[in-house]
């Protein structure tokens, strides 16, 4: 059967069907924003229902993206010698969707319903259109997103007063969505496109999602666990002792079946060898995630790293064991100072990306001179300062094979040679614990190159940058 539906739009009407129908969705013909609870109880953790969540059922806002590009469909169309009537077998659309927490956004002034003090925000982008002529075996891409990590691309789907961390939460708010988007798998969309009318095939990819947001939605217990990674088993003790050879391994299909194992004990375990079978996945997973590493958080993550080794080169805790919090105290203000002074970066409360590539230098290591006593040890820093650097292009480039292929070449090897520099000239740092983001950087950031080309592009900053504008016109 046919469905044909006149989907209510900010740009206008536009036709469309979906054959088959899609199971679980709402037949209605007018449709704006909705409400992201509705159907559930009247309130939601003793907050009114109807104030927790707004959203657009998801096929119209892929209308509405698929309409903007008309102009660039026909274009590529038109590059690629094709004529509108060869592409019978329709046209393949990849989605980027992107979820991840804003943080406080509650008032600090004026009486507005009592709701959650944190929000998540669920967004997409089209990064490419692709076709599969009638006499071809290949499909030719006709639109790639020139601005992928932009916000002008990254389009609303739901915003949600939630906490991130809820699991439950987040849960009833992203049930629908899901529901949706598998329908919308097994789907196909007609649209007009260029006068006729066109198949859309829509293939998803949740590559976008913060870590802490991957682990309520495929289940892995959080962070401070033993265990480290959403992309591999490994635990922290493991991680650190070994910090190169680590595959990606986890899969939603597995942590299905591990959390029915963590359901049902079927070994009659002890809970910590029930959580060490199940690798600590001990909540039911409800979303199917790609979870990845983008270039931003590599920086940060980095530079992280390198800021404590910075204060703890100052106090040479190669020689201490367990310093006070006030020595540590006195050793940062110290770096903060010299920073200051030489290079006039001034401290910050987070780390972030600007802070980061101004610290990650090699003229941060020579200031750090008249700090370390000792020139082996600035020598070390230097060595590790340098391998950074050499990395640094791999994950910054849209395409490594093209736009740095030396760099590439020797990745593995300076990778290899930058976690050999932690496990030996700063092995005290890591006696059976390493950081999530250090962990990932030095295991995986070559395996997701070899598996998808670049991390450069798997970053959610149009999603962040969304954010940014969402809280700039709650100020006005």
């Amino acid at each position: 059967v046919m469905h044909a539906r006149m989907v209510d739009l900010h740009h206008g009407f536009h036709r469309v069907e979906c054959p088959p129908l899609l199971r679980n969705v709402s037949k209605s013909c007018k449709v704006g924003i909705i409400n992201g609870l509705s159907g559930w109880a009247s309130s939601v953790d003793d907050s009114p229902s109807d104030t927790i969540s707004r959203r657009f059922r998801s096929d119209v806002p892929l209308v509405s993206a698929i309409h903007d590009l008309e102009e660039d469909i026909m274009e590529g169309l038109k590059e690629s010698g094709m004529e509108d009537s060869t592409c019978t077998s329709g046209f393949s659309v990849m989605i980027k969707e992107s979820c991840d927490g804003m943080g406080d956004v509650s008032e600090k002034h004026g009486g507005g319903p009592a709701v959650p003090e944190k929000a998540v925000r669920f967004s997409f982008t089209i990064m490419s259109v692709s076709v599969l002529a009638d006499d071809d075996e290949d499909e030719v891409t006709i639109f790639t997103e020139p601005k992928p990590n932009s916000e002008l691309p990254c389009k609303p789907l739901c915003l949600t007063f939630v906490d991130e961390s809820d699991h439950e939460g987040l849960t009833a708010v992203l049930g629908p969505i899901i529901a949706e988007r598998n329908a919308m798998k097994e789907s196909r969309l007609i649209l007009s496109v260029g006068g006729l009318p066109s198949l859309f095939r829509f293939h998803f990819e949740d590559s976008q999602s913060g870590k802490k947001m991957v682990r309520e939605m495929e289940g892995p217990e959080a962070s401070g666990s033993s265990q480290i990674c959403t992309l591999c088993d490994s635990a922290r003790a493991e991680a650190s002792e070994n910090m190169v050879l680590h595959s990606i391994t986890r899969s939603h299909e597995e942590d299905l079946e591990r959390y029915e194992i963590w359901r049902t004990n079927p070994f009659s375990e002890s809970a910590n060898e029930l959580r060490d079978r199940v690798k600590g996945v001990s909540a039911k997973p409800f979303m199917e995630t790609h979870p990845t590493l983008d270039a931003l958080h590599c920086d940060i993550g980095n530079a992280t790293e390198f800021y404590k080794i910075f204060q703890d080169e100052i106090g040479e805790v190669y020689k201490k064991v367990n310093p006070s919090r006030e020595e540590r105290r006195s050793w940062r203000a110290a770096l903060d100072k010299q920073l200051r002074k030489k290079i006039k970066l001034k401290p910050v409360m987070r780390m972030n990306g600007n802070y980061a590539r101004r610290l990650m230098t090699q003229e941060t290591v020579e200031v750090m001179k008249e700090l370390v006593p000792s020139e082996e040890r600035r020598e070390a820093l230097r060595e590790l300062m340098r391998l950074y650097l050499q990395k640094k292009p791999v994950w910054r480039a849209t395409c490594p094979a093209k736009e740095c292929p030396d760099q590439l070449c020797r990745y593995s090897f300076n990778y290899q040679h930058f976690a050999g520099l932690f496990s030996s000239a700063f092995k005290y740092r890591y006696n059976g614990k390493i950081t999530n983001y250090l962990h990932r950087n030095i295991a995986h950031v070559l395996k997701i190159i070899e598996r998808g080309g670049s991390i450069e592009t798997k970053y959610f900053q149009g999603n962040e940058f969304q954010e940014n504008l969402t809280f700039s016109s709650r100020k006005v």
